[in-house]
Order: C-alpha cells, then structure tokens, then sequence
C-alpha cells in the first residue's frame, strides 16, 4: 500500500497511480498478488491504495504491508463504472441508518482486475465497497 492524503478530486488520479507504483515494486520481488484495493481511513480522505497480496512481501520506499480493518462490515458490490459508485455508497449508508448501524470507521473498495469487455460496457466494471460498522446506541 501507498498512503496518501487526498481530496475528493484527486482520488481518480491518486488511486490507480499508487496501485501502479505498488504493482512494479511486487513485481520487482516477484510477488503474487490479487485485486488493487483502496482503503479510506477517514472523512480528510486519509488513503491507502494498493494491492492485495497473495504471498509475502518486504517493505520498500514507500510501498509498505498493510492490511483492511476486521470487524463488523456493511458491504455492497457495485456494478458501472467509477464515478457512478456515489450511489452505492449512499445506499450502504442509508441501510446502516434503517439497520440500527452507524459506521465506525474507514471504509474500502476492491476493484476487480480490468477486462476488455469493459472498455465497450462499464455496465460490467465490479467494484466490491466495504465499510466498517456498529451497531448504533439508542437511548430509551
């Protein structure tokens, strides 16, 4: 992962120029790895972008290990593309809301490997959205 503090603006540049940057240092030690991920650690858009890895890895610069929040999530995948996921982030809100659930932390999208197909229907883009939740106190 590369961290990054960001504005809103920046993320469809920032995000996929660090999980770029982390995929050369993988594969310069040779290493497996799965789907780039972006974690959002809060609302100043505190940001890890990279890669999920599927062996180990040694810290270089500032490509370092690092890992998603466990825990209790809300997840939803979305299907179109990028800039059309503000919806599907509002409607895990709006579940955590009529749940009893309130969000407790970051959250975090995995977005699947690119394919051709997609450049002719970003109907088919899959992005895979996480947020870390808790059940809401509610006084009586």
């Amino acid at each position: 992962m590369i961290r990054r503090t960001v504005r809103q603006g920046e993320l469809s540049r920032v995000v996929p120029e660090c999980c770029g940057l982390v995929w050369t240092a993988l594969k310069g030690q040779q290493v497996k790895a799965g789907r780039n991920i972006a974690i959002y650690w809060d609302g100043a858009i505190r940001l890890e972008a990279g890669v999920e890895l599927l062996g180990p890895f040694a810290d270089t610069g500032e490509v370092v290990t690092s890992a998603t929040p466990g825990g209790l999530v809300a997840t939803l995948t979305h299907f179109g593309p990028y800039g059309k996921m503000g919806s599907a982030h509002a409607a895990i809100l709006e579940w955590c809301k009529s749940g009893g659930y309130r969000p407790a932390g970051p959250s975090w999208e995995v977005y699947g490997h690119w394919e051709e197909s997609w450049n002719k229907d970003p109907s088919l883009i899959r992005t895979d959205i996480f947020y870390q939740i808790s059940e809401a106190v509610t006084h009586g």
